[in-house]
């Protein structure tokens, strides 16, 4: 079920099965409509059940992403034998923008009859032990699950995992060594990378692991980045820097006699065999690394790729957040006027995105930036962002009211342009 493990805290959800599942439904999956690229939503783990799947108190979600597959190379040979046609009728071939204007309606065209293509995601929560884990190789993957996790839940807890130690120097201490931790034993693969500007690499796959060898690599300045581990003779796994859990395998020892009677039995037998030894693999796993790190006990601060790496993911989902819980308020508060209101910020972004090539989030930022801390523009700034991100859906028509505006960081939210 779980192949490889990206690893995140949950410190005090409380969340119920029934509450969990009722958030989930706002955000439940429905197939891409024919002029949409990519449709994604929560969808049952088990056929016919609920969006929250729960066997001996450990919960299973999982997303599902449908996306188009519409081929560049098909876009630019419709759109090549357009421009041909053009340049016949008027005299003269179509210039940058009028070809890239052709190119997107191409694209918008063609859009409907792109073959579509569907990917789930599976999660697990441990309540229990406040384990968060997203079945998925790279950390890209992961985050768009965390992302629809935060626009769902409310108040959702999550944090990366952190440790006292650094993975990268505890592994190469264990190869160096050549001393496993306790309940662990190494395998046959490893990956030593060089801390110079170089970044040489030396791999081992299914080899023996010689300690001599090891050793002269390690004091000629190289670390281990990735190392395949067994722990308890029960499950086999590789871990990386960024303490990410890949190639995760349940070994013969665990599997058992089979004496379920459909497949639904052996689903719920094998997610709980999977959750019950994984969530001890996990707290060895951590301990191993000299426990868990905290906000007054940070442990290691040595910068590395998966300390940057880590930081860089912590500061995204906090970002993410923070940026959807300002949309909502401000939707919340500007009512019917909320459209008309954001409109012009949008644009504002849009400009210079185009001058700048930045990113949506970054544009409104730089923008924000010289606007008054906490101003009702830079804000509108950030919930821009947001709306070119992911636009709102449109609001039911009716003949209610605008709502009375309420006052939000000391000023009231109006229909004001961007200064």
């Amino acid at each position: 079920m779980f192949r490889n493990l990206q690893i995140y805290r949950l410190p005090g959800f409380l969340a119920s099965a029934e509450s969990l599942n009722r958030m989930l439904a706002q955000a439940a999956f429905a197939p891409a409509a024919s002029n949409e690229l990519l449709r994604e939503g929560w969808a049952p783990p088990r056929a016919d059940g609920d969006l929250v799947h729960v066997v001996n108190g450990q919960f299973l979600l999982k997303l599902t992403t449908e996306s188009k597959v519409l081929p560049a190379a098909v876009i630019n040979q419709v759109t090549k034998a357009r421009a041909a046609e053009m340049e016949e009728a008027q005299g003269f071939c179509p210039g940058k923008k009028a070809y890239k204007e052709l190119r997107e309606r191409v694209a918008d065209e063609l859009l409907p009859r792109a073959f579509s293509t569907r990917d789930s995601t599976w999660v697990w929560i441990d309540p229990k032990n406040a384990w968060l884990v997203v079945d998925a190789a790279g950390a890209g993957k992961a985050d768009t699950a965390i992302k629809l996790l935060l626009k769902t839940i409310d108040k959702f807890p999550v944090e990366s995992l952190r440790v006292q130690r650094s993975p990268v120097g505890v592994m190469t201490d264990w190869l160096q060594s050549d001393e496993a931790p306790a309940g662990f034993t190494v395998d046959m693969d490893a990956t030593l990378q060089a801390t110079g500007e170089s970044k040489a690499q030396v791999q081992w796959k299914r080899h023996t692991l010689n300690a001599e060898e090891l050793g002269r690599h390690i004091a000629a300045g190289k670390q281990c980045i990735r190392l395949a581990m067994t722990w308890d003779s029960k499950i086999s796994f590789v871990l990386d820097q960024g303490l990410a859990v890949k190639s995760l395998k349940l070994l013969d020892v665990l599997k058992e006699k089979d004496y379920a009677k459909d497949d639904a039995e052996r689903f719920d037998g094998d997610f709980a065999l999977f959750a019950g030894e994984t969530a001890k693999l996990l707290a060895d796993l951590v301990h191993a690394l000299g426990g868990a790190a905290t906000m007054s006990d940070p442990g290691e601060q040595k910068s590395t790729p998966a300390t940057r790496s880590q930081k860089k993911l912590e500061r995204a989902v906090g970002l993410s957040a923070e940026l959807y819980k300002v949309r909502a308020l401000h939707r919340e508060v500007l009512n019917e006027l909320y459209t008309q209101s954001v409109q012009p910020y949008i644009v504002h972004v849009h400009e210079r995105m185009a001058a700048t090539g930045e990113s949506a989030v970054k544009a409104a930022l730089e923008l924000a930036k010289a606007r008054p801390a906490g101003s009702t523009a830079s804000q509108m700034l950030l919930v821009a962002a947001v709306e070119i991100l992911e636009p709102s859906e449109k609001p039911a028509a009716g003949d209610e009211p605008v709502r009375a505006q309420r006052t939000v960081n000391g000023q009231g939210l109006g229909t004001s342009q961007p200064a």
